[in-house]
């Protein structure tokens, strides 16, 4: 008997089927790696796809989360099934090689299908966040059953060898994860990230089928007739790729923004994120507030203090930095510190919107919450809340603890204003206020009559304070406006909150407050 009979024998009696030899290890462990990493790749990229179209809320991203699960679930059960009635080595290279066309076309499809789904419907969410994941990542996901099945020779060392290449995929998931999030995302576009995946999957997918051959097993599909119908689909995919909309002038490590010119006002500029409207400024006139939030926001401002006087100012979150420029024109000498998550959107402020940091204007790059502990007590006579995770405050700059940090940091007869955005029936506002009120002695809200009955979604704008509010003047003022709105306080404030939830750090329910169903 040969060696090779011998070595059959020995599979045999071990329990183990006879046929060609395994994949070598560092190879199998290679396309674990890379498949499972590709996965989470593609799984932190589809949240900047999706976000222009549905926003980036807790449930966008639970459906991303729960799209990818479902479908490493699928394909890696696919995947296994696949693998027990044919012989592996014929469809690895096809499934990567298929993975990358349809990593590919997941941009056209996801940007042409936003247009269509815009909005926040869960129906949307869902079927949007599928349409950027699910393909590729149960293709990739099939892989490793696959790579699995060839290398069980020995029935003898089955745990050991599914127990080592599921520890690589793992390491693979997480190491993908990570370079996405820390340096991919923050370094380059999400369609150069996606395109490269594509590439780097379909030109695996080639050269392990061209290995395969070369061995004498199956690689790509034989037919020429075949092959050049995954050339053509890749060729597709790239094509539509490049003229598919981009909803985006330039993408942050956070944003998809845009600047785009008021056509009735050649010197105004909005900013938009992720496809909504945040910003407005005049670059020629830096009084000029042309959202009515913005209004009120000046009103308070204006009744904070003799006019005229400067003031120490905090503002939680940049975006076009409207009130920045509001305060120094209206109250020079006023020193404006603002906190901004996002160090390229204060970037492009820069470029496009006119934003001229140094004396009296400083921006410091960071999360609000952080830095507003490194700040000093009784250091501001004005806070201005305007931070946006799309059209969501984020939930750690909405509780109870929060407003006590912003309470630290006025000076006494202080005034806090912060913007947040809600939908009927009004539950976070509400819940808001009761929260804010929990730290500050005085609080107002201001906002259109339509909003405080429960007719339609609007900005809300709290007022708040230590010490007795202005509110005769700025009852005048908000009421004076082109789009008049109304001040509660007192009772009727009382009333209209209700018992409304207390947010704190241990429950901060706030998309599921800004929730309409």
């Amino acid at each position: 008997m040969n060696s090779a009979s011998s070595e059959v024998a020995v599979e045999a009696a071990a329990g183990a089927p006879a046929g060609p030899r395994a994949l070598p290890n560092g190879l199998a462990a290679f396309l674990v790696f890379l498949s499972s990493g590709a996965v989470l790749v593609l799984e932190t990229v589809s949240l900047r796809l999706v976000g222009p179209y549905v926003g980036v809320t807790l449930q966008v991203t639970s459906s991303v989360i729960g799209i990818a699960l479902a479908a490493i679930a699928y394909g890696a059960w696919t995947g296994g099934w696949l693998a027990d009635r044919r012989d592996p080595r014929t469809l690895l290279a096809p499934a990567l090689v298929l993975a990358g066309i349809a990593t590919a076309v997941t941009l056209p499809i996801v940007r042409y299908a936003g247009e269509v789904l815009r909005g926040g419907a869960a129906s949307a969410i869902l079927l949007l966040t599928a349409l950027a994941v699910f393909v590729p990542a149960a293709l990739l996901a099939a892989v490793t059953p696959l790579v699995v099945k060839l290398q069980l020779a020995d029935l003898r060392r089955t745990g050991q060898v599914v127990g080592r290449l599921s520890g690589i995929g793992t390491l693979g998931g997480i190491t993908a994860t990570l370079v996405t999030g820390f340096v991919l995302v923050a370094a380059l576009p999400s369609t150069v990230i996606v395109i490269a995946l594509a590439v780097l999957l379909g030109v695996t997918g080639l050269a392990l089928g061209a290995y395969l051959r070369r061995q004498g097993r199956a690689g790509l599909p034989g037919p020429t007739r075949a092959k050049a119908t995954l050339a053509v689909l890749g060729l597709v995919g790239a094509g539509l790729s490049a003229i598919a909309p981009n909803p985006c002038d330039t993408e942050t490590a956070y944003h998809c923004a845009r600047v785009d010119t008021d056509p009735d006002r050649p010197t105004g500029r909005f900013l938009l994120l992720n496809s909504a409207q945040h910003s407005y400024v005049d670059l020629a006139d830096p009084t000029h507030l042309e959202y009515a939030y913005t209004q009120w926001f000046g009103a308070v401002a204006d009744e904070a203090a003799p006019k005229g006087r400067p003031l120490d100012a905090l503002h939680l979150g940049g975006g076009g930095f409207t009130m920045p420029r509001y305060l120094t024109a209206t109250r020079p000498g006023t020193d404006n510190l603002v906190f901004e998550i996002d160090g390229a959107l204060v970037d492009l402020d820069r470029r496009e919107l006119g934003v001229r940091t140094g004396a009296g204007l400083r921006a410091v790059v960071g999360d609000a919450r952080v830095l507003l502990g490194e700040e000093a007590t009784d250091s501001r006579d004005l806070i201005v809340g305007d931070a946006f995770g799309h059209l969501v405050v984020p939930w750690h700059l909405a509780t109870r603890e929060m407003a006590a940090e912003i309470r630290r940091v006025l000076r006494p007869g202080g005034v806090y204003q912060q913007n947040v955005i809600d939908y009927p029936p009004g539950r976070f506002i509400r819940s808001e206020l009761a929260t804010v009120a929990a730290e500050f002695r005085h609080v107002a809200l201001i906002a259109p009559p339509a909003a405080i009955n429960g007719q339609h979604g609007s900005n809300f704008v709290i007022v708040a304070s230590d010490a007795p509010l202005p509110l005769a003047a700025l009852d005048r003022r908000v009421g004076g406006l082109t789009e008049p709105a109304v001040l509660l306080d007192g009772a009727a404030l009382d009333e209209w909150v209700g018992d409304a939830l207390v947010l704190t750090d241990d429950f901060a329910p706030v998309d599921q407050l800004l929730a309409t169903a």
